[in-house]
């Protein structure tokens, strides 16, 4: 059995001797949470606990054990800490199966929604080290990096789908509401309406009347839609319709390679085996197509060939990627070359943003414009008749 480390250690560097974990400690947990197969549990708020909880536990778990604290001790301070009741709860459960003679590692294996294969992996290679510290302080530095990138993402398509979103409420709350009071009194003056005033009508009578089928069907697709794409196949399909979408699938390869160099290049200096790396990483790159091509890298390794040679001739894979990474492996450094390629495409994904936010903004301006002007231009246009109207 390997080395773990033990919850009454001294110090997150020292190796100590290997413990045996009691059968009873792995699947227990009192999270007031729906359990899973196989001791797995369903922690609420997981996500959320991903995204604000978990680069700041790993940061602060790094200096506490660099300043000497035990495990059980800082796990207990956080615990007291913790903003988050369920991540309180996460934490306490992890405390009572280290002092019940389980590593870290294996205390955070029953919960994978906010643990994942990457992370267990990661610890597991630190106490084996012995550098449980530096490893727990990569994996903040890991954690925050993606999130930082996350949030540069985010921020960027917030705009767009804002803007979008207030056109569609405005031209729905005016096709609605404002033009069948135009209708009533285009009925009154008599004559035929011009074509495009004529479709805005219709448009509006079926909206009426036609709404409250409409909108249940659209609430069905969208809910069947995003079952669909959860699915193995239907994410798939969506992985490969974002990278050979226009703009954004240069975009979307873009993340997706920084976030791989990066995880990959963290994993490889925490210890951990070229194999499994290769195959966490595959789950970890936020994209399913890039993904196989690794899983098919890996698979050259196992034969003994390069990763660069493995990634080569992929089309989803940059070319500067695989020649970086082979330049990597032939010195020997592949760890520091992998954190220069994330560097790189952080920078490049960054620069891209900027540029898609200067242009979206007047796009959507104009589109804004067009939306609102053309119905205010369809239902204001019998009043340029209205003489003839009129008359007649």
């Amino acid at each position: 059995m390997s080395p773990v480390m033990r919850p009454s250690g001294g110090t997150s560097s020292a190796k100590s001797a290997p413990v045996t974990k009691p059968a009873t400690t792995r699947g227990r947990t009192n999270l007031g949470t729906r359990g899973r197969p196989g001791g797995r549990v369903r922690v609420r708020g997981a996500r959320r606990i991903v995204a604000r909880d978990l680069p700041t536990f790993s940061r602060q778990m790094a200096a506490m054990l660099s300043a000497g604290m035990s495990i059980v001790a800082a796990i207990e301070t956080l615990e007291e800490q913790a903003a988050t009741p369920s991540f309180r709860m996460v934490l306490g459960e992890i405390r009572r199966s280290i002092e019940n003679g389980a590593a870290f590692s294996e205390a955070l294996e029953p919960i994978p929604e906010v643990f994942d294969e990457l992370y267990v992996n990661m610890v597991r290679s630190g106490e084996r080290s012995g550098q449980f510290a530096e490893t727990m302080q990569r994996i903040s530095e890991l954690l925050e990096a993606n999130a930082k990138l996350r949030r540069k993402v985010r921020s960027a398509m917030t705009y767009p789908i804002v803007v979008l979103s207030l056109a569609l409420v405005i031209a729905t709350g005016m096709i609605l509401f404002i033009v069948p009071v135009f209708s009533q009194m285009y009925e009154d003056f008599g004559g035929a309406l011009p074509g495009p005033t004529q479709f805005l009508v219709n448009l509006s009578h079926g909206a009426k009347k036609y709404g409250l089928f409409v909108l249940p069907t659209i609430v069905a697709a969208v809910y069947l839609f995003n079952r669909w794409r959860k699915t193995d196949n239907g994410a798939l399909v969506m992985d490969r319709f974002y990278l050979r979408a226009p703009v954004v699938g240069v975009l979307v390869q873009k993340v997706a390679i920084a976030r791989f160099s990066r995880t990959l290049g963290q994993l490889v200096k925490s210890g951990v085996p070229i194999l499994s790396a290769l195959e966490i990483v595959s789950k970890a790159c936020g994209n399913r197509v890039i993904g196989a091509a690794i899983m098919a890298a890996r698979t050259g390794v196992e034969r003994g060939d390069p990763i660069s040679a493995g990634l080569a001739g992929k089309d989803c894979i940059p070319s500067i990627l695989v020649r970086m990474l082979a330049a990597g492996e032939k010195t020997g450094k592949i760890d520091d070359m992998l954190e220069n390629i994330a560097d790189t495409f952080d920078d490049e994904v960054e620069a891209m943003l900027a540029s898609l936010t200067s242009m979206i903004e007047p796009m959507l301006m104009v589109l804004l414009g067009v939306i609102i002007g053309s119905i205010v231009v369809c239902m204001f246009l019998p009043i340029f008749k209205m003489g003839e109207l009129v008359s007649s």
